[in-house]
């Protein structure tokens, strides 16, 4: 346990952004595995709002920009290939 008031305060803060990362990523995961879950017709209309919720995990630090960047490549690039077998 900390004695040290900032040592306190850096252990709530730590708490609270670990709670609120935790949130974002299961969220971010879910949506993910639901895009790879859905018929191969569905997937084009779920990349927008899956892109978006990897952005979102972006902007709020929980994931690296590369990560990011990676993320959305292969899930465009699967629609992609979807789209192209149709």
């Amino acid at each position: 346990m900390a004695n040290i008031q900032s040592a306190e305060k850096r252990m709530r803060q730590t708490a609270r952004r670990q709670k609120r990362n935790r949130s974002v990523r299961t969220q971010l995961r879910s949506t993910v595995k639901a895009y790879r879950a859905a018929s191969e017709k569905d997937r084009p209309k779920m990349l927008g709002a899956t892109v978006s919720e990897i952005d979102r995990a972006l902007k709020k630090g929980v994931i690296h920009r590369n990560a990011a960047a990676r993320y959305k490549s292969r899930l465009a690039r699967n629609a992609k290939a979807a789209k192209a077998t149709k």
